[in-house]
């Protein structure tokens, strides 16, 4: 019947199934072959009746029917196999239902066959049992077949894949209990896994299929959103003047409008697959709701003592065979979301990723990169688990109404009383949820502040050093850590309300429908069947109660993420038309700016006004003019990178673009410079050549392979600039477009670079190039100078006009001249040993990376080189099982007096829910009386007393575990903040900041939120589980020798279970930190990837990283699947036990034990996964534990601040210094940096310090702050020696200006005085001497202007006068000055030099001199060469001495 009735359909959807036709594969042919015999078996039996029953057959012409029909069903069969074969369907669930439907139906006539030939033997009938036998073996054969799947369509053969998934190999059987996955949970029990065990992507799931489908999808909605807006815009232009609140809510309905549309866009490319799930959804709501049913009628059999066995045998096998189904749709529900959420996630990282490269500098402010990075982390995550749980939001309200109908079939209108507890519960819960939702804004947005803070702290963490700041930081950090936990604290204690009003649910519920139903009329009786089926449906309506307020909260947060995406990924993005690109032409101008006009964003005032700029071809021009004068804006101007108010940009040809603060990328050196484009090698020699690099592969370990850490870490200032010009440079581009990269540099290398690249006789000499600068040395030989003043050019020329037509251009060089006779910066006579000792030491230094290179022999040095050249730590996975000390860490955080109360209340409240149950039993068995029971009152009481006990005890253990939790997290994020600011500056440069903030955020949230909970339901379950255990072994003691191999089968699997899952998420947790790396590095960069048109680059790299991360989480959500299938099977396999056991024993047995048995079986399916899924998740998070203990091993400087110690409160008096003997090696095994330096600085005196680059001027102010601590000898100041001291204490009493000024966002007077130490009449004063006060008098928030990241929206130049503020602040007796006046333009240098030496007069100063003028003056210069010092005297002397400080002088024109 089912075959025939089916066959056309399945006949009409194979037509529309076209996969390509799979060749003969022995499979196949062996279904054909068995199709073949049993259709033959047919005919032999018809010709066996009519040879030997030719006489009967004249009455019954039936019995030739049968074996007719039978041969023709099997022909059937064999077409459709092949049929499936040419239109490539490798598995067919329609087949193999028909072969099980035909075993099932042998199985009849087989028991009677065998029962045949126990009565009257074998030999009776010998033929037609031969015959039976065959055919009923081919059947099942057949059956095993079925579950095989055929070969891959002629079609379909797959480009190679490396290690392909093997779910698209599977049979459907396979994809159904997931027994596909089975090799890689053996696998990975067998040995951890490793990233190149896990299968490669399914093609559907890769970024770049996903992404290419949704980008197009999105851009429709973003361009029709567009039109809304601009129609919206149109109207107001017309002269309707918005008052704020209509503007306020516009943007609010944008973003909602915006985040609708994103939800729309997923919805479309994602939604048919996510149906096919629900489906299944649906048919396993049916069976669930069918087994209260088969329960009603087993009891209803234990009830009655006539009726036959079979019949209790039945709904047994029924139950069993219902509650397999049903976990099986179940599970192919959750597989198919877990996909969808998977996809989601790519996707949405995808967009991000993309915007982030194009949003324009205006919404790039609003954006910080924590944010942009909290988009991919935390609101995908929740787009996923909204995903998972949005069916729950209308499926579990049908749930609860049908149960209710159920129930009202059982009790009748008592059902109501049943409800109207489930409405009083509801809007508690509702209630709540809100509250918490806005607790969770609340705590995320002190969890925002606190990861924005701690990326400043870890991108500044030199000054704090030097400065002494770290516990000022540690204290806003903290700050906002406890505004988080007591958000989360209130939280928590409402979601215990939550928890105890819902796990009390059942007994609530049962409470008040059992109550009123004895109450109403005594003639009411309950009795097994009432009450326990009625237990099942209301543990079935415990299941969508629970899980609606869930659904609905997750739909919240997933409403405020889809509006945070959408809000960014409709943020202003970069017009393509604010430069016209045109091809490269050799007749037409480079760069051409007609009229222009130029702001930062569209509502701001312009920053460029009335530009006219025509750049010739193959000319160089030189912008010039003050800090701030909106010279680097030009170049933006010209990149395209600013909102275009008016006017026109041409630029012809390709661009190659050096920003003035390098952006180096986490790669190896070749990779920077190279930056994509393939190696050629004499040329990339030529580029190292000229951009002065050669001198720095020496030294560098692995030459130009070595990795450069995040943000340029292990290179000098010097170093990043010159790979950023080499980078440059390397393009063979038609335009450059540079931005003064000769700051950073030594004068030398500057003079080096500017004749061998920029100059007129350089690489790039037939190029177009723009060259802001301050070193008026190259001016003359410009072929075009521009000045800008305050936004405007105003003048332009040569440098022989400009001088002759006597303006501010002329007037500012001869001012200039007049104070010194050369504007040439530090020169040095042989340039070609100049670098080749350099040691890459510079202020940014404690190198991580340098290995000695002894002579290595050929061989060893060819794998050596990846090594040694490794500098940043990869997060490494830690492998295996989690240890159990992990555990006890956690533990002994919370405390012993907390757990003790804990296990005790759980104890109580199972205890409490064990007895409420029994006592049901007791009360159904209660015999009835005239027709009603005895002493209903008292048994209601005593229902009800011992119920709400339990409650109590439940709300008592999750707020205890709750409070527990935070303690534990507190302390440790504690710890994990004071091990990362006391440990020393390498520690910082080989740990990328990404797995520091991974663990800040990620690590700590887990543990935060994830393991309480985790341990909440753990506990909860597994005292539950012993309940039904002891509850089935009181009813049938004989079930304990099935609960005890199950037992330790369930601890079996478990263990396969969890040493996968724990490796998967580990490995899944390491591929995740690459990918915000990265998005931190594209932010940072993308104007940089934009100017060299790399985006495409990018973007694949990004969608690999991507991929790299779903090939880990993809096997890890299937592993909870295959766990869950498979131990569902195990407890249907005890409420099979259960009920086999009931019927056996059904006359021993009383129905109220029967009921509370079977009833209670069938809740072991749902608490066994669950126990299992909370134990993984606390086994997974508590890995984090793990991660956030890392640091409390790694080495940690000395003591900020020693006890007891004699220093007086006013050291260092006078600011004498000396150094004795002293060495300084940057890491055990290195040359030294500094060796035996002696030397004493008399207090009040002027020391300047000059040499190569890496001579180890900047080691010494390095040793002078203990940055690293000294080899050997000692310093002494004021006669104290400092390494006796706490180094808070010596780092607070002296002063460095750094090389590169730093900023922290917060207000500008938090930047000068995180202490908060001084009056603001000091502040001013301050800034009054660093020429500040104009400028921050002008600002409208005055000393509170908030500093954006990083201190952006400052130029650098007021950034370095800002850093001069902070000195004068603390006015110390000893003042540290490195390279301090590199990035000025000479006006602003001369004005800090006059500060100091008037503001600094009676303090000791050390500067590290780049200008050999701006120490002329000094008492006395100290001349260092390969970390010794070679000459020291006053500058007079050292002249008359004709060494090697003349020949500098002599070169810098000062002689």
């Amino acid at each position: 019947f089912y075959l025939w009735g089916c066959a056309p359909f399945y006949c009409l959807y194979l037509r529309f199934y076209d996969n390509g036709r799979i060749s003969l594969s022995s499979l196949c042919c062996a279904k054909t072959g068995l199709g073949l015999c049993l259709a033959s078996f047919g005919l032999l039996e018809l010709v066996y009746l009519l040879v030997e029953k030719s006489s009967d057959i004249v009455h019954h012409m039936v019995f030739l029917l049968s074996p007719i029909i039978r041969s023709l069903t099997m022909i059937l069969a064999v077409l459709l196999i092949h049929l499936e074969r040419l239109r490539g369907f490798r598995s067919s669930i329609f087949l193999f239902l028909f072969w099980t439907l035909a075993v099932i139906c042998s199985l009849v006539p087989l028991r009677a066959n065998i029962q045949a030939i126990i009565d009257e033997g074998f030999s009776a009938d010998a033929m037609r049992f031969v015959a039976f036998f065959t055919f009923f073996t081919l059947q099942l054969a057949q059956l095993i077949l079925s579950c095989f799947a055929d070969q891959r369509p002629a079609t379909l053969k797959p480009i190679y894949v490396k290690n392909p998934c093997p779910v698209e190999d599977a049979s459907f059987l396979s994809k159904v209990l997931f027994w596909w996955y089975g090799r890689l949970v053996v696998k990975g029990y067998r040995s951890p896994l490793q990233a190149e065990d896990l299968w490669s992507l399914r093609e559907e799931d890769t970024s770049e299929k996903i992404i290419c489908d949704l980008e197009k999808e999105w851009a429709k909605q973003w361009a029709k959103m567009q039109q809304q807006e601009s129609t919206l815009n149109g109207a107001q232009a017309l002269g309707y003047k918005l008052s704020e609140q209509t503007q306020l809510l516009r943007k609010l309905h944008k973003e909602q409008i915006s985040g609708f549309c994103l939800l729309r866009t997923l919805a479309k490319n994602f939604g048919p697959y996510f149906l096919t799930g629900t489906l299944c959804l649906v048919i396993q709501d049916a069976f669930m709701f069918s087994i209260p049913q088969v329960l009603s009628l087993l009891l209803g059999f234990v009830r009655d003592e006539d009726a036959p066995l079979w019949k209790g045998y039945l709904f047994a096998f029924l139950m069993f065979l219902l509650s397999c189904l049903q976990s099986l749709f179940n599970h192919q529900y959750m597989y198919a979301c877990f996909t969808v959420g998977m996809r989601v996630k790519t996707a949405v990282m995808g967009l991000v990723y993309r915007k982030s490269l194009v949003i324009n500098s205006a919404a790039r402010r609003t954006c910080t990169v924590g944010e942009i990075v909290n988009l991919v982390s935390a609101d995908t995550q929740k787009l996923m688990d909204f995903v998972v749980y949005f069916n729950a939001v209308w499926v579990a309200p049908i749930e609860i109404a049908l149960c209710l109908f159920f129930l009202w079939q059982r009790l009748g209108p008592s059902a109501l009383a049943g409800i109207a507890t489930v409405i009083l519960i509801f809007p508690l819960n509702g209630f709540i949820a809100k509250m918490r939702s806005k607790l969770q804004e609340v705590q995320m947005k002190y969890m925002d502040g606190r990861i924005k803070l701690m990326n400043e702290i870890l991108s500044g963490i030199k000054i704090l050093k030097f400065y002494a700041w770290e516990n000022a930081f540690r204290e806003r950090v903290i700050g906002y850590r406890e505004k988080e936990l007591n958000a989360l604290k209130k939280s928590q204690i409402l979601y215990s309300i939550s928890i105890a009003s819902f796990n009390s649910s059942t007994f609530l519920i049962a409470f008040a429908m059992f109550g009123v139903y004895v109450l109403l009329d005594e003639k009411h009786v309950l009795d097994a069947q009432r009450i326990f089926v009625s237990m099942a449906l209301i543990n079935i309506l415990k299941a969508p109660l629970s899980q609606l307020p869930f659904a609905m909260s997750t739909t919240m947060q997933a409403v405020v993420s889809l509006k945070r995406l959408g809000k960014f990924l409709c943020q202003d993005e970069l017009k393509r038309d604010s430069v016209e690109r045109a091809p490269y032409h050799p007749d037409i101008d480079g760069v051409v700016i007609d009229n222009g006009t130029f702001s930062w964003s569209k509502d701001s005032t312009p920053c460029l006004r009335r530009i006219n700029v025509k750049v010739q071809l193959g000319s160089l021009v030189a912008v010039v003019g003050h800090v701030g004068s909106g010279k680097s804006s030009l170049l933006s101007a010209m990149l395209g990178e600013m909102e275009k108010k008016s006017g026109h940009v041409i630029v012809s040809g390709s661009v190659a673009y050096v920003p003035q603060q390098a952006w180096i990328q986490n790669a190896t050196l070749k990779d920077n410079i190279l930056f994509g484009r393939e190696r050629k090698d004499s040329w990339y020699q030529k580029v190292l050549e000229a951009c002065a690099l050669l001198p720095d592969l020496e030294i560098l370990p692995a030459r130009d392979a070595t990795e450069i850490g995040e943000k340029g870490l292990n290179l000098s200032g010097g170093q990043k600039q010159r790979v950023s010009l080499a980078r440059a440079v390397y393009r063979k581009a038609d335009i450059y477009l540079l931005d003064d990269p000769l700051s950073a540099v030594d004068a030398h290398v500057g003079q080096h670079i500017f004749e061998k690249v920029i100059g007129p006789n350089g690489v790039l000499k037939n190029k177009t190039r723009v060259l802001v600068t301050h070193g008026l040395s190259f001016l003359p030989q410009a072929d075009l100078i521009l000045v800008i003043e305050n936004g405007e050019i105003t003048e332009m020329g040569t440098y022989a006009e400009l001088l002759s037509r006597k303006n501010t251009f002329a007037d500012f060089i001869r001012l200039v001249l007049g104070t010194r006779k050369s504007v040439s910066r530090l020169s040095m006579t042989d340039f070609s040993i100049d670098l080749s000792q350099e040691q890459l030491i510079s202020g940014d230094m404690g190198s991580a990376s340098i290995q000695t290179m002894e002579a290595i022999s050929d061989t060893e040095q060819e794998q050596d080189q990846e090594e040694v050249g490794r500098l940043t730590q990869a997060d490494k996975a830690h492998t295996g099982r989690v240890k159990l000390e992990m555990y006890v860490e956690y533990f002994r955080t919370i405390g012993l007096a907390f757990i003790i109360p804990v296990i005790f209340l759980y104890a109580f409240q199972q205890a409490a829910s064990l007895a409420y149950n029994y006592w049901l039993s007791l009360w159904a068995d209660d015999p009835v009386v005239n027709g009603t029971q005895v002493d209903t009152d008292l048994k209601i009481g005593v229902f009800g007393a011992l119920g709400f006990a339990q409650g109590i005890a439940i709300f008592g253990t999750t707020v205890a575990i709750s409070l527990g939790g935070i303690i534990a997290s507190r302390h440790l994020h504690l710890d994990l903040l004071n091990n990362v600011l006391h440990s020393p500056m390498s520690f910082f440069e080989s740990t990328p900041s990404g797995n520091l903030l991974n663990r800040f955020s990620k690590e700590i949230d887990a543990i935060d939120c994830m393991i309480p909970d985790g341990l909440k339901m753990m506990l909860g379950y597994v005292f539950k589980l012993l309940e039904v255990c002891i509850i089935v072994l009181m009813a049938t003691p004989f079930a304990g020798v099935i609960i005890l191999p199950l037992t330790l089968f369930y601890a079996f699997i478990q263990s396969f279970y969890v040493a996968t899952s724990c490796q998967l998420r580990r490995l899944e947790s390491v591929s995740r930190s690459p990918i915000y790396t990265n998005f931190n590095e594209t932010v940072q960069g993308a104007s940089v990837i934009r100017a060299f048109g790399e985006q495409s680059r990018f973007i694949l790299l990004a969608n690999s990283r991507v991929d790299h991360n779903q090939t880990s989480y993809f096997p890890r959500f299937v592993a909870t699947r295959w766990l869950a299938v498979n131990l569902e099977f195990l407890g249907n396999l005890l409420v099979l036990a259960a009920a086999i056991l009931s019927v056996m024993g059904r006359a021993t047995l009383s129905p109220g034990i029967v009921g509370l048995a079977v009833s209670h079986s069938l809740q072991v399916t749902g608490i066994l996964s669950w126990i299992v899924r909370a134990w993984t998740d606390v086994e997974n998070n508590i890995v984090s534990v793990e991660r956030v203990k890392e640091y409390a091993e790694t080495t940690k400087e000395a003591p900020w601040t020693i006890e007891d110690s004699s220093l007086p409160s006013d050291w260092p008096k006078s600011g004498s210094i000396g150094f004795q003997e002293y060495g300084l090696q940057y890491r055990g095994g290195l040359d030294w940096a500094l060796k035996e330096i002696s030397l004493s600085v008399n207090e009040r005196e002027k020391v300047g310090i000059v040499g190569r680059t890496g001579a180890g001027k900047s080691s010494l102010a390095l040793g002078i702050f203990r940055i690293l601590e000294a080899a050997k000898g000692k310093i002494f100041i004021d006669g104290i020696n400092i390494a006796e001291i706490g180094l808070h204490e010596l780092r607070s009493r002296i002063t460095i200006i750094p090389q590169d000024p730093v900023l922290f966002s917060g207000s500008l007077r938090m930047n000068l005085d995180p202490f908060d130490g001084y009056t603001d009449e000091d502040v001013w004063r301050a800034l009054e001497l660093a020429h500040l006060k104009n400028f921050v008098s002008g600002l409208p928030d005055k000393l509170n202007h908030e500093c954006s990241e990083g201190g952006e929206n400052l130029s650098l130049g007021q950034r370095q006068l800002v850093c001069l503020a902070r000195a004068l602040l603390r006015k110390t007796k000893i003042l540290v000055l490195d390279e301090a006046t590199a990035a000025l333009d000479l006006e602003t240098d001369n004005l800090i030099q006059s500060t100091i030496r008037t503001q600094f007069e009676d303090c000791t100063v050390l500067t590290i001199a780049h200008r050999l003028n701006t120490i002329m003056d000094y008492t006395r210069v100290t001349v260092m060469d390969r970390g010794h010092i070679t000459e020291m005297d006053s500058p007079t002397n050292l002249i008359s001495q004709h060494g090697q400080f003349y020949r500098m002088c002599r070169e810098a024109g000062l002689v």
